[in-house]
């Protein structure tokens, strides 16, 4: 497939912005823009970040605690500024519950590593949520290449009148699941 139709249909997918951070080696702090974040898991509590192999923060985040820092809208700076366009003044940073951690984010998730898995030209970091801060802050979002804010709220029904609803145990960490059988299990009957 030609890459650029991936990423242009992978661009009808609105993210949000973040950027991860960790210490090197020598204690400096670092961060790379990232919009591939997810969360995975509430019990355990597990977020999901995934880095170009070309990132130095793949490097530096090999066994190391890390922080999901979800931007607000008013970081765009931030962001162009980890994804390689340096900013003047450079933005704020702190001393986070695992790592360092940027100011005036949307939240801040911080993280110990759990697992790293292949992701092609991607690795895929998963780490267990040890720390949240979460703002008033309205999120920066990314669509069709750009940054983007939140628009009004439909007026419409809410998601509470559909039985998929999180309100309604979507999330539940107490909810069960029967296994489906395995796909030869499914066609031999």
């Amino acid at each position: 497939m030609e890459p650029r139709a991936i990423r242009n249909a992978f661009g009808k997918f609105a993210t949000g912005v973040t950027v991860v951070t960790c210490a090197k080696d020598d204690g400096v702090p670092h961060g790379a823009t990232v919009n591939a974040f997810t969360a995975v898991s509430l019990e355990p509590a597990l977020c999901q970040v995934t880095l170009t192999r070309q990132s130095k923060a793949c490097a530096y985040l090999e066994g190391a605690p890390f922080a999901v820092n979800v931007l607000s809208t008013d970081q765009v700076d931030v962001a162009w500024h980890f994804a390689g366009r340096p900013a003047d003044p450079a933005p704020e940073w702190a001393q986070g519950p695992t790592s360092p951690v940027l100011l005036g984010n949307a939240a801040t998730i911080s993280c110990q590593p759990w697992r790293t898995y292949d992701g092609g030209d991607h690795l895929i970091v998963i780490g267990e949520v040890t720390g949240i801060d979460v703002s008033d802050r309205d999120p920066l979002l990314f669509f069709g290449g750009k940054f983007r804010e939140l628009g009004q709220p439909r007026i419409s029904a809410h998601w509470g009148a559909s039985l998929d609803s999180p309100e309604s145990g979507w999330f539940d960490a107490a909810t069960t699941f029967t296994a489906l059988p395995a796909h030869r299990d499914r066609v031999a009957s």
